[in-house]
């Protein structure tokens, strides 16, 4: 299954890439074409910036994650409803969050506006600025991406072996020294596993950024995932060749990053 559903579409998609295709008509053999026009395509380095820029913020949904579990990893009054509050962003789908952070963003009767109007005298319109508008898609994502990486701390602190921790503490281990040295390398699994989806999530920000702008004002928000889709799919294009090509372009960043980052574990791991 695993080779049908994943390792054929990528061999499907580098194939289509090196042919001038509309998805419906005989495929014309192009070579590397795709790829040189890509890379003189100052719409693709737009929407590459702006996943740069995604992936280095989207990653503070991790120590975001890991703070809000160890808050809630306690046994105290009243805890459920702080749980329930921040499992909320979990349970609902990116389409509502973008349609809640929209209206949070909107001009002249969106709380955000209204809070930035009463504090400076002046509106800040975020999904109509080009120098903001990617920053606000990232806080709505932020939200849900930092409970997914909290539940999966909290299912790592659930697990942790408290013979260890007494241990810690007889030997007179306490507070940042007892979480950095015993409980924080517990955690690797579920930090592993934070990091990988919330570096995918990162790469294929494709639904906020739909929801929310469009990929605009003028195509200032775009990233690689919706720019894939106007070429690919949408009334702008239908050219699957050119889209396959900045499909494997994102596949290639995501695999860099991820293939970094899991040596990096192993390195950790042999070494300690």
């Amino acid at each position: 299954m695993f080779l049908v559903y994943v390792i054929l579409p990528v061999f499907q998609s580098v194939w289509i890439s090196f042919h001038d295709w509309d998805g419906l008509g005989p495929k014309t053999w192009i070579g590397l074409g795709n790829y040189v026009e890509l890379f003189s395509d100052d719409a693709f380095y737009t929407s590459l910036e702006n996943n740069i820029i995604w992936l280095v913020l989207y990653l503070l949904a991790v120590p975001a994650g890991l703070a809000a579990a160890l808050f809630l990893n306690q046994t105290v009054a009243g805890i459920r409803i702080y749980k329930s509050l921040f499992f909320f962003p979990f349970v609902i789908s990116q389409v509502v969050v973008g349609l809640i952070f929209t209206w949070f963003y909107a001009p002249n009767f969106g709380l955000f506006s209204v809070l930035t109007e009463a504090l400076t005298g002046t509106q800040i319109a975020i999904l109509a600025d080009e120098r903001l508008v990617t920053y606000g898609i990232i806080a709505a994502g932020l939200w849900p991406q930092i409970a997914y990486c909290m539940i999966l701390y909290l299912t790592g602190l659930n697990n942790i072996n408290p013979e260890q921790i007494e241990a810690g503490r007889m030997d007179g281990a306490k507070g940042w020294h007892l979480f950095w040295n015993i409980v924080l390398p517990q955690l690797r699994p579920a930090t592993f596993i934070a990091v990988v989806v919330t570096v995918i999530g990162a790469l294929r920000s494709f639904d906020l950024v739909s929801v929310m702008t469009a990929g605009g004002p003028y195509g200032s928000s775009r990233v690689l995932s919706y720019y894939m889709y106007e070429e690919a799919l949408s009334e702008y294009g239908f050219r699957m060749g050119y889209g396959a090509a900045i499909a494997v372009v994102l596949f290639l960043i995501m695999m860099i990053f991820i293939t970094f980052f899991l040596i990096r574990m192993l390195r950790q791991e042999r070494n300690s």
